[in-house]
């Protein structure tokens, strides 16, 4: 909800996603079963081509909150354009 609200606000001001670079960063569960369905998701809900939504996978070997299964980070980039 929180994601097409952003997206609707961009829209109403004039700008458009052009693609998004994303990382999740976890121990676990393993989720190279699941981009393929991710990028599929957050391509229809930015509006733009499954092609120009890069999720990966990573994990922190067992370092800090994340390498201790405490929780699960992501960062993205989004590039948008008028």
């Amino acid at each position: 909800m929180l994601l097409a609200e952003v997206i609707r606000q961009l829209h109403d001001r004039g700008w458009f996603v052009v693609n998004l670079d994303a990382t999740v960063i976890a121990e676990a569960p393993k989720l190279a079963p699941y981009i393929d369905t991710m990028r599929q998701c957050l391509s229809g809900l930015l509006g733009i081509g499954y092609d120009d939504a890069n999720i990966k996978a990573t994990t922190t070997e067992h370092l800090g909150f994340t390498g201790r299964q405490e929780g699960i980070a992501a960062q993205a980039v989004v590039l948008i354009r008028k």
